[in-house]
């Protein structure tokens, strides 16, 4: 019997632990896509205690203590902080099999060095501990960050945010990356015709212009997306229920968008043309520039009204859905391909059912001119946990090449969250080792030890722009 989170957590072999701590465990990180904000990494901050850094904002704890039956007062409600920690520490031990035991044992033990099981009899001793530690300079932010050897990390931005703190972050000499990722859904989401009107007054006082008609509006747009150039960035994304790929012409996306301008309502059909259009123009622009362009698909958001009504968005109500994918995104590819118009893009998949669908879809669009060019990206949100992983690699290893993907990501708002990263690399050492180990693959160390490097780090490294 194994010991809980040993050095060789995940790892069932010999061959494993080499490939592990051989090649995979002192890579850098690359976490090309996060929701970090920008200016607690600018101004180097230091968190008051656990709860702020952990707690505040991660919904995937929230969602697991309501499930426990805990009183929304010690989730988003005006409980102390540690009275939120407690109620936290409560649960932590009917998470077993969750991956929230995993992760929440994971990060006490690589940033605070805590081996004591976290439950309601640890919480004061692992709360004190930690949140004083918290409180020195070796745990500001950009040490917590340092802990875990990242050198990148982009952020999650809208075209109307300033950058300011990645302005002021950028003169200083730092051997940490922070760049933004243009994140344009708002600008194209005409689902609500007033939210949408009021994007576009921020917009018209962002870049100062008056936006009337749909050339103003893209001319607008566009302004953003050479500022965020100009200031680093090279990745776009975009968090969509499915990708959307309907014929229009320019004339047709010009009188929506009048409509939209003079507050009149849409048809279903005109609300998928402006979204399909819009896609299509970010995309033309990122592959003008050489950006990776991000998608992020399938997730059903925003479920429970009433709860949705009281605490907004992002607060744990979301959920997969079963969108329709294929043609949709085979069509939308192909008429970027067809121009000559499809830059390196990265397709996240949220349905595990549509995990062959994606899988084969990249293999279309691979033309030999990038290595991977086209990514099944790693598994993400309900998905980036062991079974989850492990079923994105198989797939992707049948029908694609798991050798060129671009490794793993956090996709999260903690500071804390980064041993996800080591959590992926186990997996993966552990996959090509049973394969090892069953005389599936030959026992050539040094060539999947590379494979290994390739996938942990230095395929992001030279699939992004980060280093040019």
């Amino acid at each position: 019997m194994k010991n809980f989170l040993d050095d060789n957590f995940l790892l069932q072999s010999k061959v494993a632990e080499e490939l592990y701590h051989n090649y995979a465990k002192n890579q850098p990180i690359i976490d090309y896509h996060n929701h970090l904000i920008p200016d607690q990494i600018a101004n180097n901050i230091n968190f008051e205690n656990l709860t702020q850094v952990w707690l505040y904002g991660d919904h995937y704890k929230w969602r697991a203590m309501r499930t426990n039956g805990v009183d929304e007062r010690y989730i988003t409600g005006d409980a102390s902080d540690f009275e939120k920690f407690q109620k936290w520490a409560e649960t932590v031990p009917y998470t077993m099999r969750n991956p929230l035991y995993h992760w929440t044992h994971l990060e006490l033990q690589r940033y605070f060095g805590i081996n004591t099981l976290l439950n309601g009899n640890t919480a004061k001793e692992i709360y004190d501990e930690a949140s004083a530690k918290l409180r020195t300079p070796e745990y500001a932010v950009r040490g917590l960050l340092q802990k875990m050897n990242v050198e990148v990390v982009c952020t999650t931005d809208d075209p109307i945010d300033t950058l300011e703190y990645h302005q002021q972050f950028a003169k200083e000499d730092s051997t940490l990356k922070m760049l933004p990722a243009f994140r344009p859904d708002k600008a194209m989401n005409s689902d609500n015709i007033a939210d949408l009107n009021a994007y576009i007054s921020k917009l018209e006082q962002v870049t100062n212009t008056s936006i009337g008609s749909l050339d103003e509006y893209l001319d607008a747009l566009k302004q953003r997306h050479d500022f965020f150039a100009a200031n680093g960035c090279s990745v776009s994304d975009h968090g969509l229920e499915q990708i959307y790929a309907e014929d229009y012409t320019k004339e047709e996306i010009a009188a929506i968008f009048n409509k939209i301008r003079t507050n009149q309502e849409i048809s279903y059909s005109e609300n998928l043309k402006f979204k399909s259009a819009m896609l299509i123009y970010f995309a033309e622009w990122d592959h003008e520039k050489g950006w990776v362009q991000q998608y992020h698909l399938g997730a059903l958001r925003n479920n429970n009204t009433r709860l949705l009504t009281k605490l907004g968005p992002d607060t744990g109500f979301d959920s997969i859905g079963d969108f329709s994918q294929a043609r949709a995104l085979s069509k939308f590819l192909n008429r970027l391909d067809t121009q000559d118009k499809l830059t390196k893009t990265i397709i996240y998949n949220l349905n595990p059912a549509d995990n062959e669908l994606i899988a084969t879809m990249i293999g279309n669009f691979n033309d030999g001119s990038v290595a991977g060019k086209v990514q099944f990206g790693s598994a993400w949100w309900f998905l980036d946990q062991k079974d989850g992983m492990i079923k994105q690699m198989n797939t992707l290893s049948n029908m694609g090449l798991l050798s060129r993907l671009v490794g793993m990501l956090t996709d999260s708002r903690s500071f804390l969250s980064f041993p996800r990263h080591e959590y992926f690399r186990r997996l993966v050492c552990n996959l090509f080792a049973e394969d090892v180990v069953n005389g599936e693959l030959p026992n050539d160390m040094e060539w999947i030890g590379k494979l290994i490097e390739d996938i942990c780090y230095k395929n992001a490294r030279n699939y992004f722009n980060f280093y040019k």
